[in-house]
């Protein structure tokens, strides 16, 4: 059954722009556009949406603020949309902060060329969305581990998320001792969010947080952020490894892909590597971890329970992952698996 969409934006050109490239799929089905906060609320009310586009600049009561009303009264998924300036990349980690499932970038020009260009992509965001488990917010929840002191043994950590992998990631990495093993965080969101988005990783977690660039040497004690939509993210070599960023076409409809992280990390780290798969849609990062897992390494994933969205990690563990823990636990059981292969 196609899954309901309310649009929600001050602009009636917008509001027209996104109903037609959303319609362009046939699991969505657009049951209402609202031109703000008082109309919305009337018509989730009566037409119960399983998703919404929430404009974040509206006149009387604006997105952010309609964002709070909701997740405090009656949560609903809910997809941004925002322009990605530094102001609006801000603006779009606080929504997520406060509950939204996801964000997307407007186009530059509210034209129907420019919505034809984004509704593919548009059309699968807001469909994951739709399926999200928001009570997998309050799963695992609570004081995260404290995870031991890592001593250097040579290996690397890779983790990869899609959407609700931020949030992920932050629970992870806020039990990471300040001597981490070399972790390189690739996460599927738009390029404006990653500086703000280490930014404020940096102020939460005992290592020190890089944007990762191309060449870049990796270091124990750092975590390594990239998110870059337009190039695929490898480590290439290991020991004295550094990332390195590839322009290549995307894989399986993936850029940056799991699946290309975790299996170039099998082909040269082995068994000194580690992969963790987060929140996220589809499959990808499935085959990359099995490539790892195959080649001595040691895989891990988010607890299905935890995740905003599980169908990545489903995949995986079809595949054979069978070492989950909620976001908050995954940092010690990483590093445990650093005492147990010493031992």
């Amino acid at each position: 059954m196609a899954k309901k969409v309310l649009v929600v934006d001050d602009s009636i050109t917008m509001r027209a722009l996104f109903t037609s490239a959303l319609e362009k799929s046939k699991d969505l089905v657009v049951v209402g556009a609202a031109d703000g906060a008082d109309e919305a609320r009337e018509m989730i009310a009566d037409l119960r949406p399983d998703v919404l586009t929430l404009d974040v600049e509206m006149p009387g009561k604006n997105g952010i603020e309609f964002l709070e009303e909701l997740m405090e009264t009656r949560p609903i998924p809910v997809v941004m949309l925002s322009t990605l300036t530094q102001k609006g990349a801000d603006i779009s980690l606080k929504a997520i902060e406060i509950g939204a499932v996801d964000c997307f970038p407007k186009p530059a020009r509210a034209t129907p060329d420019e919505f034809e260009k984004i509704s593919g992509k548009l059309c699968k965001t807001v469909l994951t969305a739709a399926k999200t488990n928001l009570a997998a917010r309050n799963a695992g929840k609570g004081k995260p581990a404290k995870a031991a002191d890592y001593s250097d043994d040579g290996r690397v950590v890779a983790i990869a998320g899609g959407m609700g992998g931020m949030e992920a990631a932050a629970d992870m990495l806020a039990a990471y001792p300040a001597n981490c093993p070399p972790t390189l965080l690739v996460l599927t969101m738009e390029e404006g969010l990653a500086v703000p988005f280490a930014s404020r990783l940096s102020k939460s977690i005992q290592p020190k947080v890089k944007v990762a660039g191309d060449g870049e040497a990796l270091e124990a004690g750092t975590v390594y952020v990239a998110v870059d939509p337009e190039r695929h993210v490898v480590i290439d070599r290991w020991p004295q490894g550094s990332v390195r960023l590839i322009d290549r076409p995307a894989v399986n409809g993936n850029r940056p892909s799991a699946d290309l992280l975790f299996g170039a990390l099998a082909k040269i780290a082995g068994a000194s590597a580690r992969g963790v798969l987060l929140s996220g849609g589809g499959q990808d990062g499935a085959a990359g971890l099995a490539a790892l897992k195959g080649a001595g390494g040691q895989v891990f994933g988010q607890s299905p329970d935890s995740a905003l969205v599980d169908e990545c990690i489903l995949a995986a563990r079809e595949r054979g992952l069978s070492a989950f823990a909620a976001p908050g636990n995954l940092a010690e059981m990483v590093l445990q698996a650093d005492v147990a292969h010493a031992a």
